[in-house]
């Protein structure tokens, strides 16, 4: 099968590639392994991802975006070759059109970098969608209406909160705060009250296993393992998810604070028709136990998560793939 057109979920944490048809092809972390010594790539996705934390002086396994946006190219630019050639395979002669997400945030620099280092990857055609209009589209939200619809994208990288109407985005703000510092956060609690160091991964697991938004009765408990910082031994601790609630709270009050301002920022009629509606929440955190009920109670509006909400980003680009002149004014950033 010749494959024409793909789709990229170019995230912070995770990378998702969709084909019409298809679906959700590739589905790995935004990693690249490469040797520092003469910049030679060792490994890209799972591969690498598996070492952070374990990796020699002369072997470096980076994250190449930070914030939603690129903060390598070159290691972009090989990463995205690598994941459009798996997609394609080895006998596909037709340079693909590919619809690729960004910040709502994106600076014509950034977006300019985006566009480059995909076509330099091996497109024919790049179109660069906001991420709140893809994730609306992934979610079942019909974005051409004449009515109002917010939506909460929390990523990896960047939380972005949107109101979307007639096909645009109406208000919106994206901030810097989303998975990647939950486990920032996470690791930093369990060094200041167990005085044991932890890793990126373990930090992460934690989160994935009994991280919750707000505390509950019943506690989830969980092994965590590390280095003792006063002896530098091995050392394990349990932890409770009550802890973890305790640990990203901050970061949930930021995430409201920027809900509220975004709100303040909305025409009347479209918060009305939001209240009537409730709040999409979309997003990899957005499989943080509860988050639902937390953005409901911070925001007296009812919320619930999108269905296979780590996939809405992803569907998002395979509907306007499909419908590429329905959804003309979601890709008025094609170079």
């Amino acid at each position: 099968m010749f494959i024409k057109r793909i789709g990229i979920d170019l995230g912070t944490t995770n990378t998702l590639i969709f084909i019409p048809n298809k679906g959700v092809v590739i589905f790995e972390p935004t990693i690249v392994a490469y040797d520092l010594n003469d910049d030679r790539i060792l490994a890209v996705g799972h591969e690498a991802k598996e070492m952070i934390g374990r990796t020699p002086d002369d072997i470096g396994a980076y994250r190449p975006l930070k914030d939603g946006v690129i903060a390598d190219y070159k290691t972009t630019k090989a990463m995205l070759k690598y994941f459009i050639s798996k997609t394609l395979g080895s006998f596909n002669f037709f340079k693909p059109i590919v619809i690729i997400s960004g910040p709502a945030g994106i600076t014509s620099t950034e977006r300019r970098a985006v566009i480059n280092a995909t076509y330099e990857a091996g497109a024919r055609e790049v179109y660069l969608v906001r991420e709140p209009i893809l994730a609306a589209l992934g979610a079942g939200i019909p974005i051409n209406s004449a009515s109002g619809h917010m939506l909460v994208n929390i990523g990896g990288g960047t939380s972005e909160v949107a109101v979307i109407s007639l096909g645009g985005i109406v208000s919106w703000a994206s901030l810097r705060i989303a998975g990647n510092k939950f486990d920032e956060a996470i690791a930093e609690y369990v060094k200041k009250k167990c005085n044991l160091a932890i890793g990126e991964q373990t930090a992460e697991k934690i989160k994935i296993e009994i991280g919750l938004a707000l505390p509950q009765k019943n506690r989830l408990e969980t092994e965590v393992r590390g280095r003792d910082l006063d002896t530098g031994l091995p050392k394990s601790v349990i932890m409770n998810s009550n802890e973890v609630a305790e640990a990203i709270t901050g970061n949930l009050e930021e995430i409201s604070e920027t809900i509220r301002s975004v709100f303040s920022n909305t025409p009347p009629e479209l918060a009305a028709d939001i209240i009537e509606k409730g709040i999409v929440i979309s997003g990899g955190s957005a499989l943080l136990r509860n988050i639902d009920e937390f953005i409901s109670k911070v925001t007296g509006v009812n919320s619930y998560i999108a269905e296979d909400p780590l996939y809405c980003v992803a569907k998002g680009t395979g509907i306007i793939l499909e419908h590429l002149d329905t959804y003309k004014r979601a890709v008025m950033s094609k170079k």
